[in-house]
């Protein structure tokens, strides 16, 4: 088996058939799997799952619902995986054609690779403009330290998957970009597939945005904690950290918030940076 796509699902009943339709139509020479990490479904995703498996014969489902997280379904998956390499995609997005074929090519020269995101087709224009991706975006992200990732187009040799110790499991958010750093830190180069192309499906729903922000914000001081030994630059200024509450308040009282597209962003920032001040009392990280 060459390569084995794990897909992490939780509750995706109303999106995992556009994603597996799109694998179903997958063209390539070299046997292949797809296993799905069902995360704890409480709706009809399994139902649904099971009415491809007739066609994608090569699709299996394992149980991963001892423990919440996309990180945890992912490993579980791994460690059953038959495949040289492994592929990383989410139960929300979908894969375009010819998308396998340039995951395959690329991991049978390079040992860590990321694919293109595209978000126009699976979204409205007016969200993707709340996230700030009014173009499309490549799949690495270039930060003040290492490059990184999304986990919903990765893909990875096993051998390097199981050096690292797969994906850390006490990260709810950003366990991608952990991942992607721990790689690197392993000697591995992060290489840049453009033709392996997913479409990316954003969230719509506010409430939605503001847990996702904050629990990014959460994550991001635990993120530090366990990088910053190893040159990750320090996670904000002391005074940003005073600054951007008072600046988001002010914002909001000057009725600078005139439209769902900028309250939106603004709810967002606001979520990560509470996130940011939870997660460094938590995680014990004094911004100085």
């Amino acid at each position: 088996m060459k390569i084995s796509i794990i897909i992490p699902c939780l509750n995706a009943a109303e999106t995992i058939g556009v994603q597996l339709e799109a694998l179903a139509t997958q063209e390539w020479l070299q046997p292949w799997e797809v296993i799905i990490a069902e995360n704890g479904s409480t709706d009809n995703t399994v139902s649904i799952i099971k009415e491809y498996q007739t066609r994608l014969r090569n699709l299996r489902i394992i149980d991963a619902s001892d423990r919440k997280g996309a990180a945890h379904a992912r490993n579980l998956a791994a460690k059953v995986a038959n495949g040289e390499s492994l592929v990383f995609i989410d139960a929300d997005d979908e894969v375009a054609p010819g998308w396998l074929a340039a995951m395959g090519e690329a991991l049978a020269k390079c040992d860590f690779v990321a694919g293109k995101h595209e978000h126009k087709k699976l979204n409205h224009l007016q969200v993707v403009k709340w996230h700030q991706l009014e173009e499309d975006s490549g799949g690495i992200v270039e930060g003040q330290y290492l490059p990184f990732a999304g986990g919903g187009n990765l893909g990875i040799k096993r051998s390097l998957h199981n050096t690292i110790n797969g994906f850390d499991e006490t990260l709810l958010q950003l366990e991608d970009v952990d991942y992607c750093w721990r790689a690197q830190q392993a000697g591995a180069k992060l290489h840049y597939t453009p033709e392996a192309i997913a479409h990316i499906r954003l969230r719509t729903n506010l409430k939605g945005l503001y847990k996702r922000a904050w629990i990014m914000g959460t994550c991001e001081a635990l993120l530090y904690k366990k990088h910053r030994r190893s040159g990750m630059p320090q996670l904000m200024p002391w005074k940003v950290f005073v600054k951007t509450p008072v600046i988001l308040i002010l914002q909001l009282l000057s009725l600078q918030i005139r439209n769902r597209e900028s309250f939106a962003r603004w709810l967002m920032s606001f979520a990560w940076r509470g996130g940011q001040l939870r997660g460094c009392i938590k995680y014990g990280y004094l911004p100085i």
